[in-house]
């Protein structure tokens, strides 16, 4: 249930080569019986993540005893002895029972590490924000204004000594560097004002067609196909900031765009699953790392060469704040999914 079907399929191996060990009298046929149980434990992990702690223990017992059930069944179908199963009804729920036990008391184990694990990591992420919401607080107001400043006498250059080439290659140098400077200051005050400054209903069909009209001549420049996919279905809308909630999906397709230095696809789309709207943006750039991928959202990383890291940490911000949460999907090479998914959500 935890480890997924790789992890599954190991354990069915353990699984085998203990009987095997123990000298079962009919390996083969054993396989044969267990290996369609498969299907079962593949059926319970889907959706087992999303579900109550309750229904993750029933879920785990009720596989369990499928499984044995349906292996041990067959096998002495096979073999003739199926009275072995009924032979002593006591000792068999007996042993079904502790089992059942034995496996709530790990699903409750295991919760409560994942669980404990999360609030650790809430507990440094709320720390760390405090520390970089008052470095922005008190360092971005101090550096807007000389560098506005330095931005209005860099137009007024203008020199002898200087060929006319020159001061425009020069001009266009700072001017860049100005801008990202301006990028830079932009993150910090948004990191120091990040609580949503109005709420009003937002149509997410009606942004993702906003956000698809924004990016499509950025795609174009940079050779990308731009795929968008509404919930037709009926209107999907959450509650929240709609300006702080654009600059999230404009951050992400940003850097989706800019993922894919060669050209690629890059797909909107917006779903409704299990009483959540969830938008999906994916792209077929570089991808990323395990590592790259946890750290994510944090002060100053960044996987560009020139970024902060303080936009991304912004929109996981702003996402919270709305109730929602940000799962990400990469791998290296074949390209990066978002998963933004809401669950306040109104039709």
């Amino acid at each position: 249930m935890y480890g997924g079907p790789v992890v599954s399929l190991l354990l069915y191996g353990v699984i085998i080569a203990t009987r095997y060990v123990l000298g079962i009298s009919d390996i083969l046929m054993y396989i044969i019986s267990l290996l369609p149980t498969y299907c079962i434990a593949w059926l319970a992990m889907k959706g087992y993540d999303a579900a109550s702690l309750r229904m993750k223990a029933v879920i785990a017992v009720l596989a369990c005893a499928l499984i044995k059930l349906v292996t041990f069944t067959t096998y002495l179908i096979t073999k003739g002895q199926l009275y072995l199963l009924t032979n002593n009804p006591m000792e068999t729920i007996a042993t079904y029972v502790f089992q059942s036990f034995i496996l709530v008391m790990g699903v409750l184990i295991i919760e409560f590490m994942r669980r404990y694990s999360r609030i650790q990591d809430e507990v440094v992420n709320t720390e760390r924000m405090k520390l970089v919401s008052e470095i922005a607080a008190s360092v971005a107001h101090e550096i807007r204004n000389p560098l506005t400043s330095v931005r209005g006498f860099i137009q007024l250059l203008g020199t002898k000594e200087l060929t006319p080439e020159k001061k425009e290659q020069y001009k266009a140098i700072c001017f860049a560097e100005l801008d990202r400077a301006e990028g830079i200051i932009s993150d910090y005050l948004s990191l120091a004002r990040n609580d949503l400054e109005v709420i009003e209903e937002i149509d997410l069909n009606a942004e993702l067609g906003y956000m698809f009209n924004l990016l499509l001549n950025y795609a174009n420049f940079n050779n990308i196909r731009l795929h968008v996919s509404y919930y037709e279905e009926s209107k999907l809308a959450v509650m929240g900031d709609r300006h702080k909630f654009r600059q999230v999906l404009l951050n992400i397709g940003k850097n989706a765009i800019e993922a894919m230095p060669n050209g690629g696809d890059l797909s909107l789309e917006l779903s409704k699953q299990a009483g959540t709207a969830v938008i999906r943006i994916a792209d077929t750039g570089i991808g990323m790392s395990a590592d790259q991928v946890k750290r994510l959202g944090t002060p100053y990383y960044s996987t560009k060469d020139k970024g902060t890291g303080l936009g991304t940490m912004v929109s996981f911000n702003i996402v919270k704040k709305m109730g929602g949460m940000i799962h990400i999907d990469s791998e290296p090479g074949k390209g990066t999914t978002f998963v933004l998914q809401f669950q306040n959500i109104s039709i």
